[in-house]
């Protein structure tokens, strides 16, 4: 489980960390700029978790590897002038994955020191959304968090459910944290591609 957990911690910061560098150097941001928004986009939410549950050290002060990887990751950006031309819309897929990978995990950790489904879920929640909040507020965007546009936190919340539910039902917590992962990631890809919203503006047709 170790194995798969790391994997999946990987996998998740690789891509807030890629999410947030499409942002800084659409921004014209310098190498320092472009490492410290993609930093803080991977790191955001997992330092939070970790401060609020007490879990020392944070996570990336335990693996040093992980800030290095992004360090590499931010000089790539920084000097591939085909990334300087990406469009911003082109986060959207390497976000949805770190949503999905952190809200699963922070999820995950909550239940391992023996809190409630509810409160696992918020912690899930957090975890998964922080990173892209300060990305965006640091960008002078509004986070998407809080865009009446964007489906976001409330598919975090739902995605952390199904983990639950399919941990206690499968027994089998590899199933879950994928299942929990791919719902996601899914339905946060068609929420953008279909426009799907929690609420509209009723003075739009």
């Amino acid at each position: 489980m170790f194995d798969i957990v790391y994997l999946l911690e990987m996998t998740g910061i690789v891509a807030f960390a890629i999410s947030g560098m499409l942002v800084a150097r659409a921004k014209n941001m310098d190498p320092v700029g472009v490492f410290t928004i993609g930093f803080i986009t991977a790191m955001g939410g997992g330092t939070l978790r970790d401060l609020i549950l007490d879990n020392h050290p944070v996570y990336w002060i335990q693996h040093q590897e992980l800030p290095m990887l992004i360090l590499v990751l931010a000089i790539v950006f920084s000097y591939w002038q085909r990334a300087g031309r990406l469009p911003t819309s082109k986060i959207v897929l390497p976000d949805a994955i770190g949503l999905g990978v952190f809200s699963i995990l922070g999820a995950q950790l909550a239940l391992d020191l023996g809190h409630s489904w509810f409160i696992a879920s918020l912690l899930g929640v957090m975890t998964g959304t922080f990173g892209g909040a300060l990305r965006d507020t640091l960008c002078n965007e509004v986070p998407s968090i809080f865009r009446k546009d964007q489906i976001y936190a409330s598919i975090s919340f739902a995605g952390c459910w199904v983990y639950f539910l399919c941990q206690w039902l499968l027994e089998n917590e590899a199933l879950a944290l994928t299942i929990g992962l791919l719902f996601i990631v899914i339905v946060r890809m068609a929420a953008v591609r279909f426009d799907i919203r929690l609420q509209r503006d009723p003075t739009q047709g």
